[in-house]
């Protein structure tokens, strides 16, 4: 295991990927290791798509979408091990921002310009208040284009299917293979076909094919790029 870095004030490292390619497992880790806060700005849209869900709001109703985005307060606990707590307007929702309905409907939220443009706003006043890990879909692109430190993970899409089932096994939600795989490929599309925060390689990123390295092999590539500046 490589040594624990200090902490670098203001760091931002940028991880995107498709789901499941390992970014939001190696974040964790790296952000621990290198003692800077860990930022999962996907939980952040679930939280937007969770909270609509509970006021029961259209997800056709794009101003109210956009209004809740705005208003909303999300906030990240401590991580403790490999697990970070979720807290929407001061109530945890870690467990229901996980659910197998929630990521069928999180895509409606995920897509509209208007709400991406409110939590990019957030995002960067998150990162920019002490540094972070921060991984999504456009942290390279979007939030901190200019950090130089960014990452693009990638993998096959039946392995990162494969780890969602057992995420979903573990929280007690019994899924066909076939569904996760088919709801895998529709977020794919959707992510990269968005007008806005859409899915790609952010210029200057290192990509890692993370199909056969473990956690910690990705790190250590990562702590490899990142020598001479922690």
């Amino acid at each position: 295991m490589p040594p624990k870095f200090r902490k670098s004030s203001k760091l931002i490292i940028a991880i995107d990927g498709p789901a499941g390619s390992g970014k939001s497992s190696t974040a964790k880790v790296l952000a621990a290791r290198l003692g800077l806060p860990y930022i999962d700005t996907g939980a952040m849209y679930r939280a937007v798509t969770l909270e609509a869900m509970r006021r029961k709001i259209s997800f056709e109703n794009t101003s109210d979408l956009v209004r809740l985005a705005s208003e909303i307060e999300i906030r990240f606990g401590v991580m403790k091990k490999d697990t970070q707590k979720v807290y929407v307007n001061g109530k945890d929702v870690t467990k229901a921002n996980r659910t197998p309905e929630l990521t069928k409907n999180v895509v409606y939220v995920a897509r509209e310009p208007k709400i991406r443009s409110e939590m990019v706003k957030k995002q960067r006043l998150m990162g920019r208040k002490e540094g972070a890990v921060m991984d999504g879909r456009d942290i390279g692109t979007v939030v901190f284009p200019k950090t130089p430190y960014k990452f693009y993970f990638d993998a096959d899409p039946k392995l990162r299917a494969r780890r969602r089932y057992k995420e979903l096994l573990e929280a007690g939600k019994r899924v066909p293979m076939s569904q996760v795989l088919r709801e895998i490929e529709e977020r794919d599309r959707s992510d990269r076909e968005r007008k806005q925060g859409a899915l790609r390689v952010a210029k200057g990123a290192m990509v890692l094919d993370t199909t056969g390295l473990t956690i910690e092999a990705t790190i250590d590539r990562i702590l490899a790029a990142l020598k001479g500046v922690l």
